[in-house]
């Protein structure tokens, strides 16, 4: 199991995250992943999702993934979700990656929806310094027009935007 504590300018209360992944075949998984906040001592949102990962075996500077599932919120209860994300190889040691990725969520009536899609670069550097791994993100919120970036130290992640929105994450 995967976890983290998370904090974020918006809530500033400490967040515990847990995901855990179940393989259903050589491409398939089940995603469940939920959030408790310990300020209120209760849990913000679970997700429970189907992922399928297509390698292209033609072309393995190319890989997908599209994911289905459910949501739950505090805020929105229920929410059906679609996920899609595309990765391209910019460099031959795959250090440096494009990544196309889209998101849409629907309320049980179909009435509410969300759109969420970014374009982002990575930079993955291993070894920046001994034993230290970091990776820098740059992409752009296509719906919200948004740029943004993330440092990622091997368990630290520093998440931010132009809007002045960021998290902190501290993988366990």
């Amino acid at each position: 199991m995967e976890t983290s504590l998370r904090i974020s300018g918006e809530s500033k209360t400490l967040r515990i995250h847990a995901k855990e992944k179940y393989p259903i075949d050589s491409n398939t998984q089940l995603q469940l992943h939920g959030e408790l906040d310990t300020r209120l001592g209760a849990p913000t949102h679970f997700v429970a999702m189907i992922r399928h990962f297509y390698p292209d075996a033609l072309n393995p500077d190319l890989s997908a993934s599209l994911g289905v599932g459910l949501q739950y919120n505090r805020k929105d209860k229920i929410r059906y979700q679609v996920r899609g994300k595309m990765r391209y190889a910019v460099t031959s040691n795959e250090k440096i990656n494009f990544h196309v990725k889209g998101r849409c969520e629907v309320d049980p009536e179909f009435r509410q929806k969300k759109y969420g899609g970014a374009a982002e670069f990575t930079w993955i550097i291993p070894d920046f310094k001994k034993e230290q791994d970091v990776r820098l993100k740059v992409g752009y919120e296509i719906f919200d027009k948004v740029p943004y970036m993330q440092i990622r130290e091997n368990n630290w992640t520093l998440n931010a935007n132009v809007n002045g929105k960021w998290n902190v994450r501290y993988d366990l």
